[in-house]
């Protein structure tokens, strides 16, 4: 019993217990101060975000939402990178606070790390890959693209990989080391491609006629006026198939609004070519 006791008023010293309050505090203030420097790099981000648009609103000739996804893009990945050194920092500086000895954990990682560059060339060349992406500013948040046969709005923009949302809502990420071949179709501006079939007996002057005006028509409506870039061209009869003549048009859009304004063109054309008499190849 009078062990316990001296035990139990050993344990309750306050010099056992006081340096390790102190240290668990100062943890506690080392990650609420990391919490806190994220947070203001976000703000200052996202003001630095409103000085490069205006910064390269009056040095450059690129359409505003262009600059806007151009803008949206570097911040997301200059946060990321904010974001994992500050906690990097954070962590080192809390495992010293509790007594950790960090030098042979750091010595370790190092060489681990050399282990993991010399294993790890997949990576490496993802991460490559990501910074030549952001450095050619080949692609941006929000554009229309086709990656390695893979067509979607790109979401995000890592140092990794690249995602991808699908028409049909499906996400894909690809790795920034893979990535082949890429179409862009919103950069600067876009193009919707209008193509058909029509019969070999109806009026192939008329039908292009109706495009030249539709195009026009459709030019003139107050919604559509600011996404068209140019007037419709009609590239006129494209060929002659087996079933039918087949005509092409274009319009230059804004980039990203190629499909509404195709959708709306098709929809007039489609009530033209009726009223007109304009025929299509008969099934068989």
């Amino acid at each position: 019993m009078q062990i316990s006791r001296e035990m139990a008023l050993e344990l309750v010293r306050a010099e056992r217990w006081i340096p390790w309050l102190i240290r668990g505090v100062r943890v506690v203030v080392i990650l609420a101060g990391a919490w806190l420097l994220t947070f203001i790099a976000r703000r200052l981000l996202r003001h630095l975000r409103a000085y490069a648009m205006r910064t390269m609103k009056s040095h450059g000739h690129a359409p505003e939402i262009e600059l806007e996804k151009r803008a949206a893009t570097i911040m997301a990945v200059l946060a990321k990178l904010a974001a994992f050194a500050i906690w990097m920092i954070a962590l080192v500086m809390a495992l010293n606070e509790l007594t950790f000895n960090i030098q042979p954990l750091l010595a370790g990682l190092g060489v681990a790390g050399l282990a993991l560059g010399l294993g790890a060339q997949t990576l490496i060349k993802d991460w490559l890959g990501g910074l030549l992406v952001l450095l050619e500013d080949q692609i941006r948040i929000g554009d229309a693209v086709t990656i390695n046969g893979i067509s979607g709005v790109v979401e995000e923009i890592n140092l990794r990989t690249t995602v991808l949302r699908g028409e049909n809502g499906a996400v894909h990420i690809i790795a920034n080391g893979l990535i082949n071949t890429l179409s862009n179709m919103t950069r600067e501006y876009a193009y919707y491609v209008f193509e058909v079939t029509l019969a070999h007996s109806t009026n192939v002057d008329r039908a292009l006629q109706i495009l030249t005006e539709t195009g026009a028509e459709l030019a003139e409506e107050p919604t559509f006026q600011p996404m068209i870039l140019a007037p419709v061209e009609v590239m006129g009869l494209d060929r002659l198939a087996e079933r039918g003549v087949v005509v092409r048009a274009r319009i230059k859009t804004l980039p990203s609004r190629q499909a509404v304004v195709g959708r709306e063109f098709n929809r007039l054309v489609n009530a033209r070519f009726a009223a007109d008499g304009i025929a299509f190849p008969s099934i068989t």
